[in-house]
């Protein structure tokens, strides 16, 4: 594995000539990869990073990748920066057809506007030239896996509650516009 500009892991896969039962992929992040995965994504650590992959062929030139990325992590907690452990458990199921493909056309109907059900599957990524970037894909749903508020156990959810100006005898700040009061155009 290398280092990439688009993330920190980058494991490619020919996937010209897959074998009809496909190829099973397994990444272990390293002491140096896992330090660009912090530094990449922010973290202040990943104690461990793994995924199992299996990439097979789907329809006639397209691929599936199935598989799961588990890691361990620390996080800031966002509201007092102490460090909070957390597990990554990221279900991988994707699809990815050549970019000239018809299957990665956008659905239209018949007035040409375009089709987007939430509920729907979604369209296939597109790739160009024989080769898939497993890493890259099992670093795209661990990211999509971390939550992007960790909290550390016993801090509530709750914000703090600040009220100005309820005190009657408290100062209170003058406006902007108090001095316009007094300036009143004469007929």
């Amino acid at each position: 594995m290398t280092r990439n500009i688009d993330g920190a892991l980058s494991f490619p896969v020919s996937v010209k000539r897959l074998p009809q039962k496909g190829l099973t992929v397994k990444i272990e992040a390293d002491e140096r990869e896992r330090i660009a995965l912090r530094d990449f994504h922010e973290l202040q650590d990943v104690t461990s990073f793994k995924a199992d992959l299996q990439i097979v062929p789907w329809k006639k030139d397209g691929i599936r990748v199935r598989g799961v990325v588990k890691a361990r992590i620390v996080q800031s907690c966002v509201v007092t920066s102490d460090p909070v452990d957390a597990v990554v458990n990221a279900e991988v199921d994707t699809l990815f057809v050549p970019e000239n493909s018809k299957l990665a056309r956008l659905p239209l109907d018949e007035n040409g506007e375009l089709i987007i059900s939430a509920d729907g599957p979604d369209i296939p990524e597109t790739f160009s030239g024989d080769t898939l970037d497993a890493g890259a894909i099992a670093e795209e749903f661990f990211e999509l896996a971390i939550d992007p508020y960790p909290r550390k156990e016993g801090v509530s959810d709750t914000p703090i509650e600040v009220v100005f100006g309820d005190d009657e005898t408290a100062e209170k700040p003058v406006s902007p516009f108090a001095g316009l009061e007094d300036w009143k155009q004469k007929p």
